[in-house]
């Protein structure tokens, strides 16, 4: 019976799920640096198949190249949830581009310094998101409200990975200086299981609650008053204009609705309600779901629609999380006391 590596295995299942994600957004934006990271994982994990599985050493000279790109794609994805789809200017792309052109420069001069520039390169990058992040789930400014939370998770989840990638690579390298790499198969083995989960869950988002925002430095008056004009703005936009009924609301979007600094958003709702702009206008989803629960025979699927929400499971999870119950059980309990 033929052996087969496992890295072979993890490489079909990542072909099969490029092929899900292509098929899923067809029709809309691609979202190309999570197509560009999965087709450089697959590739890497057949180089990792054929030195592990096979010891053709030779393809491992072609790794290090792959390893380098992962970080800056990771990096780019983040960045169009933080920022919109805008394109990279060729400045920024040649700057992301040094760490895979100095490990080709390595290849050619000092292999034993790539090691240290890609285990240095995963750190930093994997800083960088999360200084990104640092406002919380509001640094997601270009991302949907309905889609904030499990990107978010996504995000710090990514970023972890990326660490432990650094952490498994200065395993390798010096088991290999230790061993002569005697434990580094089966390393290599659960890195590419890792590696699967890890892009199937960018996949599927595209937690722990937001660092709180810090205050601007005003006084304290100026601030309540700023807060309070903010906030009128925005509860007319909900409650009259309702427009936490569009489905690709976002942070941007409700700036240039209200004619208001995102940022200034953010802040005024963080201040007053302690909760982040994506929690605050799921709320004002929920409560009219509830009302239309109580008050209607609309299926729950049509009042989720309407409502603003796409998916079941983020208007359940936001439903539980405002309500502590599913839609059904509050509905059967507003029947009940009408009763």
């Amino acid at each position: 019976m033929p052996f087969v590596p496992l890295p072979f295995v993890v490489a079909l299942l990542l072909f099969i799920l490029l092929a899900v994600v292509i098929r899923r957004d067809s029709g809309s934006p691609r979202n190309m640096p999570l197509l560009a990271l999965i087709t450089i994982s697959m590739w890497q994990s057949v180089l990792s198949g054929l030195r592990w599985g096979y010891d053709i050493r030779a393809v491992m000279f072609l790794a290090p190249v792959g390893a380098a790109l992962v970080p800056p794609l990771v990096y780019a994805g983040v960045i169009q949830l933080v920022r919109g789809r805008t394109r990279l200017g060729l400045r920024r792309i040649m700057v992301h581009a040094i760490p895979a052109l100095a490990v080709v420069l390595l290849l050619l001069t000092s292999r034993d310094v790539i090691d240290v520039v890609l285990i240095s390169e995963f750190i930093g990058y994997a800083f960088a998101i999360l200084l990104l992040m640092r406002p919380g789930a509001d640094a997601l400014r270009a991302a949907p409200f309905e889609d904030v939370a499990p990107a978010y998770r996504a995000i710090l989840f990514a970023a972890s990975s990326l660490l432990l990638s650094a952490a498994v690579d200065t395993f390798v390298a010096l088991d290999l200086l230790w061993t002569h790499g005697e434990y580094v198969p089966p390393v290599i083995a659960i890195g590419n299981l890792c590696l699967l989960v890890i892009l199937s869950v960018a996949a599927a988002s595209t937690g722990s609650p937001p660092e709180p925002a810090t205050a601007a430095s005003l006084p304290p008056d100026v601030i309540v008053s700023e807060d309070t004009e903010t906030l009128a703005v925005i509860e007319v936009l909900m409650q009259v204009k309702r427009v936490y009924r569009d489905v690709d609301l976002n942070l941007d979007r409700l700036a240039r609705k209200a004619g208001i600094p995102a940022r200034q958003i953010s802040l005024a709702i963080n201040r007053a309600t302690g909760k982040n702009v994506s929690q605050f206008v799921n709320e004002q989803r929920i409560a009219e779901s509830c009302q239309l629960l109580a008050e209607t025979d609309r299926s729950v699927t049509d009042i989720m629609f309407d409502v603003g929400f796409q998916t079941k499971s983020n208007f359940n999870r936001e439903f539980k999380r405002v309500t502590e119950m599913t839609p059904l059980q509050w509905r059967q309990r507003a029947t009940s006391i009408a009763i």
